[in-house]
C-alpha cells in the first residue's frame, strides 16, 4: 500500500463543502479506516471506488455518523462539514443527517402511500399544511423524474412501485428537505439495467443542485457520472483525483491494477 495518498483532484467552482482530515475508524480492536484526507468539492458528484470490504461504505456512513450506534466504534481524525468538525459534542446529529440525505444499496420505501413516503420527513418536522405538502411531493418527484410516471397514483402504496421506481422515490425522499449533500451507497446494485440508466440520469440532472457522493463497485458507472473519484484499497485512500484521469492516466500503480481490471 502506498504510505501517501495521490491527489489531482477537479475543484469546483464553489469550493470545498466537505474536508475529511486524517480519519481513521475502528470496530473495536479491527481498524476499517487508515488515516484518510480527502477535500469534497460543493455541487459535483464524488464516486468512491475500490474492492469489496475496502471501507467505501464505512467511509460514507461516517459522514453522517450513521455508524455512532455500533458497539467498540471510535475514531480519529475530523470530518467538517463547512468546517465544522461534525464529531463536535455540540453538532446535532439529526440536523446533520437532515443536511446529508441517504440513498441505500436496496429500495426501502415505507409501507405506506407514494405522497406520504415525500412528505414523511417534512410531517416529522411538524409540518401540516396540506398545500405546502402537495406542492412539495410535486416537486421532489419532478427533481427525482418521477413525477410523469406516478402523478396519477399518489395515494397508491409505494411498495407496488418497480424496483426503479422505488429508487427513485427514495431520492425525492432524501431531498425533500433540500439537504446540500446527497449520499448514495451503491444506488443501482439491486436494480436492471433500464432502471440503472435512468438513476444515473438522474444523478446527472441533481449535479450543481446537490453535493453528491456515491459508492459503487460499477467503475464503468462512476467513470459515468462522476466528477472526481477516490479509489480505496485496505481502508485507505490510495488516489484522489478527476475522474476521467483516475481512468486513463492513474498516478499510483495500485490504482491501475484495479482500473484495468488486475484485481478487484
Amino acid at each position: 500500500m502506498e504510505d501517501k495518498t495521490v491527489y489531482h483532484f477537479q475543484k469546483g467552482p464553489e469550493g470545498t463543502i466537505i474536508e475529511i482530515d486524517g480519519f481513521s475508524l475502528w470496530y473495536s480492536e479491527k481498524q476499517a479506516l487508515f488515516d484518510n484526507s480527502i477535500s469534497v468539492e460543493r455541487g459535483l458528484v464524488t464516486a468512491l471506488i475500490g474492492p469489496s470490504g475496502c471501507g467505501k461504505s464505512t467511509l460514507l456512513r461516517s459522514l453522517n455518523r450513521m455508524n455512532d450506534l455500533i458497539d467498540g466504534l471510535r475514531h480519529t481524525g475530523e470530518i467538517r462539514l463547512e468546517e465544522t468538525n461534525i464529531f463536535h459534542r455540540d453538532v446535532d446529529v439529526i440536523s446533520l443527517r437532515k443536511r446529508m440525505g441517504m440513498v441505500f444499496q436496496k429500495p426501502n420505501p415505507f409501507p405506506m402511500s407514494i405522497a406520504d413516503n415525500v412528505t414523511y420527513p417534512l410531517k416529522i418536522d411538524g409540518v401540516r399544511d396540506k398545500r405546502l405538502l402537495a406542492d412539495t411531493v410535486e416537486s421532489a418527484l419532478k427533481k427525482a423524474a418521477l413525477w410523469d410516471e406516478i402523478k396519477d397514483r399518489l395515494q397508491d402504496n409505494a411498495l407496488g412501485l418497480s424496483g426503479g421506481q422505488q429508487q427513485r422515490l427514495c431520492i425525492a425522499r432524501a431531498i425533500v428537505a433540500d439537504p446540500e449533500v446527497l449520499l448514495m451507497d451503491e444506488p443501482c446494485s439491486a436494480l436492471d439495467p433500464l432502471a440503472t440508466a435512468k438513476i444515473e440520469d438522474l444523478i446527472n440532472e441533481l449535479r450543481g443542485r446537490y453535493t453528491i457522493i456515491i459508492v459503487t463497485h460499477n467503475m464503468q458507472q462512476a467513470a459515468r457520472v462522476s466528477d472526481n473519484t477516490a479509489f480505496m484499497y485496505l481502508g485507505k485512500i490510495i488516489e484522489y483525483g478527476e475522474t476521467s484521469k483516475i481512468f486513463t492516466k492513474p498516478e499510483t500503480k495500485k490504482t491501475l491494477d484495479y482500473v484495468t481490471g488486475r484485481f478487484g
